[in-house]
């Protein structure tokens, strides 16, 4: 690996998450114009939208929604309470 880049982990379950969510927001009007603050990001974005695609099999899988259903369910469990609204303690 050259000395100017990055590696980043993911388990499978939160590349899978993070690739739905990832194809999901990019191109909606209020993510595009968040990112479109620092245009920059995109760049990383970019990068990291495409590696999950060439690496996530599971995308192409008859069975994905099911696969990302328990992968959001395996990450929820792991979270505990992060990221849960007031209400829903």
């Amino acid at each position: 690996m050259a000395d100017d880049e990055l590696t980043i982990k993911l388990t499978r379950d939160q590349g899978l998450v993070l690739s739905d969510w990832l194809d999901r927001m990019i191109g909606t009007a209020a993510f595009d114009d968040l990112v479109n603050e620092e245009r920059a990001v995109w760049s990383p974005l970019y990068a990291i939208a495409g590696m999950l695609d060439k690496s996530l099999v599971e995308i192409l899988m008859p069975n994905y929604s099911n696969r990302l259903h328990d992968a959001r369910e395996q990450l929820l469990d792991s979270l505990g309470e992060i990221g849960r609204p007031p209400a829903e303690r």
